[in-house]
């Protein structure tokens, strides 16, 4: 395994580095301010556009994509250190390049699965940024941890389908640019395989039915860049069947290879929002005197730091072993390390974040710094594409079945 950077990733760090430090750092607090001027919370801050176009004049545009017919064609052992930059700034950085969550998880369904014309209608302006997109998958009725709990009913009506269900967490929905969700339900609720009674469709955000309820808090934020998250209803929402994706049955085999490269690209991030975690600790304890001293002379707080150094070095290269691993072997042969990850990551960078926070006072959970929201969104991920405890079980299995 090499971890060095090849020449096209180095080009690619120096751009999005110099990216970072001209136009979204210094954009952060003018998006605050912008949006608190805004007629609605879910549009989007003049800032956010005018990042988006510099980004994409500048080639920093759907780095994600590993097929190079949509996207960079880079491997995702070169997209690694350019999601952890962004990571940086979860808030701006992904949607200024077209990187952010759910849409890209949703780019790679479309262009994996999808025909030719709903490639035409939904995956091209996506991939221009002109349109965002939503995943249905998560009920508030059952455990969606186990997808095959999913209640969401898919009926098939001569040239239709019908759709009936609740869904909510429905990251993008309150988004008003949101025109397309892709939606998980039940197609043959009483087969015998249940890994094969789930299907997707396309139901356009207009289909008579579909109605977003309410916008769902994460820890008191409304995650108002990401289009917020939703409860959303499906009340006999006709689409056509040609707006399936894929075939029916293949639903639960699509949500596996969406939520491959999505656990890993959250992985990438978590690790940039940890670096800023780190960066911003080393600044507040050379600015600050308690009890006499420096808190950067206070041993508690250097155990602090150099305990997040020694995470973030250990995390970096499971998340690169893993990424090489996914390049080389596929998804399926890496799917311990993606599991590896996934568990490691964000409970670690939640450590992390958290002695930030204290390190930082008061300051640590207001708005002045970027802590808390950091910490809001990093601790939403070890729920999100699975709770940790899901993937635990699964690893578990695969250790003990050497010896069984």
């Amino acid at each position: 395994m090499d971890f060095a950077f090849d020449a096209r990733t180095e080009e690619l760090r120096a751009k999005l580095l110099a990216f970072m430090d001209e136009y979204v750092y210094p954009a952060e607090p003018v998006a605050h301010e912008q949006r608190a001027r805004l007629a609605s919370p879910w549009e989007t801050p003049r800032v956010v556009e005018d990042l988006k176009a510099e980004a994409r004049r500048q080639g920093l545009w759907n780095l994600f994509l590993p097929d190079a017919e949509y996207g960079a064609g880079l491997t995702n052992l070169q997209y690694a250190p350019l999601a952890e930059i962004t990571g940086r700034s979860p808030q701006l950085a992904p949607t200024a390049t077209n990187c952010a969550a759910p849409d890209t998880g949703n780019m790679e369904v479309l262009a994996q699965f999808g025909n030719d014309e709903q490639k035409k209608r939904w995956l091209e302006p996506l991939l221009a940024g002109e349109i965002r997109s939503a995943f249905a998958m998560t009920e508030p009725e059952v455990a969606s941890s186990d997808a095959t709990n999913i209640t969401t009913h898919i009926r098939r009506d001569g040239d239709e389908y019908v759709i009936n269900g609740r869904k909510w967490y429905i990251s993008g929905a309150m988004d008003p640019r949101c025109e397309i969700f892709i939606v998980m339900g039940k197609t043959d609720p009483d087969g015998p395989d249940i890994r094969r009674q789930q299907s997707m469709v396309l139901v356009p955000r207009d289909t008579p039915g579909v109605r977003v309820e309410r916008a769902m808090q994460v820890f008191g934020y409304e995650d108002h860049y990401h289009g917020g998250h939703a409860e959303v209803v499906f009340d006999e929402a006709r689409v056509p069947v040609s707006n399936l994706v894929g075939e029916e049955g293949g639903g639960f085999a699509i949500a596996q290879a969406r939520l491959g490269p999505g656990r890993i690209h959250h992985c990438m991030r978590l690790i940039g929002m940890a670096e800023r975690a780190i960066e911003l600790m080393c600044q507040r304890a050379v600015s600050r005197t308690a009890f006499g001293k420096a808190l950067a002379q206070q041993g508690v707080v250097q155990n602090w730091i150099a305990d997040a150094r020694v995470a973030v070095e250990q995390l970096r290269l499971l998340v690169l072993k893993t990424a090489w691993m996914m390049d080389t072997v596929g998804n399926r042969g890496a799917h311990t390390e993606i599991q590896a990850i996934k568990i490691a990551t964000p409970r670690t960078v939640v450590g992390i974040l958290d002695r930030a926070i204290q390190l930082h006072g008061a300051g640590g959970v207001s708005q002045d710094f970027p802590l808390a929201e950091l910490y809001a969104g990093a601790r939403t991920l070890m729920l999100a594409d699975g709770p940790d405890e899901v993937h635990q079980r699964s690893l578990a299995r695969r250790e003990l079945k050497k010896y069984l």
